[in-house]
């Protein structure tokens, strides 16, 4: 073994020397070939000095010059190839020797895999925390006690996280700030709570990291359950980072606290109560609905899943094959406003572009709701929204379809609408001129369809990116966030309120209420933090970025003034030609039959 390293060593040597050897010989004949070929008017003129090989300088002139008039003979250079080719080979022959007395264990030791270790599909560098971290779940825990929460389980302390990098909220965040203005120099104190109880269907506070419910009324069908799953879901999602607090909610369709109803003493706190809507004349605080979380009773799954199925609905017809009228599908009983709407079916004197279609909700449920499939209402270039009683849960899903949303301007607002633009998001509907506008825009839109069909786009863009889940949990986190920050009293838990965690919920819970639970349970904490919450309004950005929305929306009327104006135009055109022709008519008729009398 000894002897062998020794005579590797010294063929090794012997390569090396010889390799230095071949290159030094290679060097030269291409210096001396390059030179001699080199014409001396292309030279680089004299200004310019490089070092030779014996450590002097002179001009680049002289030094090609001398280099030059060195002579080479002929016969020198073929024999020098030659002498090179050999050693070439040489070379070759002595390395195959040298290498094949190396221990074939020396190749076989290091695997081809630690080469591509840490080094994903994408062929990316990982960092040491990327290829390491681990995400730990916590399903959940149904043990034979479950309506109890287990202790210690899910954690209720801040997770320190692999990096502090976070994105950027979308804008309708920073109506947070708008919808807690009344509160800012008074800030929410207990009164404020206090004082509308009656009309809040829960208490929850949030004290170190858990839940506690105090139930005063049930909800219509499960909105307060999958509500207060949602929260649930929230402090799993962002565990410890939401602050104590204590809320009160109410489930119904219209806001809860209208102004005029609640006079507030100069330098009192207004009463202060979460909702899934709000108007201009209110203080109900907007929240994310319950159907974000699902709603069993109309077979609409989570929003997750229902905004999945109705993209690869959507994609089933392109924009341009679909059918170019306006659709609308729900039940018109529940406002005056969907009434109204129901005016503008086709008529036989006039079409106004609309196929609106009614929901009877009984005879859906016996049939298994096969007819109000959200993914399948994807087949217009246009949809209609319109609110219900109040705002509707249906304006996401109508967003999602890929089609134009012609949004009827609405009465109240949840927490996002107030972030869209017309002509950007939706095409604008009055509310008292309805059946004319859906005419105007979907004319409009038949002799512009590429800009209808960014329209539709856009709004698409908006659910699935602004108002994907993990946005809505972020908002979440940020209007509880910003409310805590305004509480002026000590955070405790109620004797009447008991804790509630995912497990006290989802354990007992059954059939479809299961399945939506199931499967919108968060089972590890967020790996990154909350995005960054934007600042609120300038008084004058404000007032200009409301005024903006106004101009487009005035600017759409003025297009369909001016659509009107010359549509009656030709009426009135078409009229006197079709009544002049028939009073001719009428003339030549007259004649013929009153022609064989005048001749008697």
């Amino acid at each position: 073994m000894c002897r062998s390293k020794q005579r590797n060593c010294e063929l090794g040597r012997w390569l090396i020397v010889t390799i230095d050897h071949c290159c030094n010989s290679i060097a030269t004949m291409e210096a001396e070939e390059e030179v001699e070929v080199k014409p001396l008017d292309k030279v680089p003129a004299s200004g310019y000095t490089t070092s030779n090989s014996n450590g002097g300088s002179g001009s680049a002139f002289s030094i090609a010059h001398s280099t030059a008039a060195r002579p080479l003979s002929a016969s020198s250079r073929p024999w020098s190839s030659a002498t090179i080719f050999i050693s070439f080979i040489v070379v070759i022959v002595v390395s195959g020797v040298f290498i094949s007395g190396f221990d074939v264990g020396v190749f076989k030791s290091t695997p081809v895999s630690s080469f591509t270790k840490g080094i994903d599909s994408t062929g990316s560098s990982l960092s040491p925390s990327q290829s390491h971290q681990v995400v730990r779940e916590y399903p959940l825990n149904c043990t034979p006690v479950a309506q109890q929460c287990p202790a210690s389980y899910y954690p209720t302390t801040s997770i320190q996280l692999d990096s502090d990098y976070t994105t950027a909220c979308p804008d309708y965040f920073r109506w947070i700030h708008e919808d807690l203005r009344p509160w800012r120099d008074t800030g929410i104190t207990r009164e404020a709570i206090e004082s509308r109880k009656s009309l809040a269907h829960f208490r929850l506070v949030v004290y170190k990291g858990k839940a506690y419910l105090e139930q005063f009324h049930r909800a219509w069908q499960t909105r307060d359950v999958f509500t207060l799953w949602g929260i649930l879901q929230l402090l799993r999602v962002f565990p410890g980072r939401v602050p104590d607090l204590e809320m009160m909610f109410c489930c119904e369709d219209l806001p809860a606290l209208p102004k005029k109803d609640n006079p507030v003493p100069e330098g009192a706190a207004p009463p202060a109560m979460f909702h899934y809507c709000s108007h201009d004349s209110a203080f109900d605080i907007p929240f994310p609905d319950w159907t974000f979380w699902g709603w069993p009773e109309v077979n609409i799954k989570p929003w997750a899943s229902t905004l999945k199925a109705i993209k690869e609905g959507a994609a089933k017809t392109k924009w341009m094959d679909r059918d170019p009228h306006a659709f609308w599908k729900g039940n018109p009983a529940t406002s005056r406003k969907r009434r109204d709407l129901m005016r503008c079916k086709p008529k036989m004197l006039m079409d106004w572009s609309a196929r609106l279609y009614n929901v009877d909700w009984g005879r859906e449920s016996l049939g298994g709701f096969k007819g109000s499939r959200l993914e399948d209402q994807c087949t217009h270039r246009y949809n209609i929204y319109v609110e219900g009683r109040a705002w509707s849960v249906s304006e996401k899903y109508i967003l999602a379809c890929d089609a134009t949303t012609l949004l009827v301007r609405p009465e109240y607002y949840d927490f996002f609408f107030r972030g869209m633009i017309p002509m950007e998001h939706y095409w604008p509907i009055r509310p008292d001129n309805k059946c004319p506008d859906i005419k105007f825009a979907v004319d409009w839109g038949s002799n512009h369809t590429s800009e209808a069909q960014k329209i539709g786009e856009e709004g698409t863009r908006f659910a699935q990116e602004s108002l994907s889940m993990q946005r809505v949990y972020e908002y979440m986190f940020h209007v509880l966030s910003e409310y805590s920050k305004l509480q002026r009293f000590k955070v405790t838990v109620p004797p009447a309120a008991v804790e509630i965690c995912a497990e006290s919920m989802g354990c007992p819970a059954e059939g479809q209420v299961k399945e939506y639970v199931m499967e919108t349970l968060v089972t590890s904490p967020s790996s990154v933090l909350p995005c960054s919450m934007p600042p609120p309004y300038e008084p004058n950005e404000l007032r200009e970025f409301i005024q903006r929305k106004e101009n487009i929306t005035g600017q759409v009327e003025m297009w369909e003034a001016e659509y009107w104006d010359n549509l009656m135009e030709k009426t009135y055109f078409n009229l006197f030609i079709f009544w002049s022709l028939f009073l001719l008519l009428l003339f030549f008729i007259s004649r013929f039959i009153c022609s064989p009398c005048i001749q008697k």
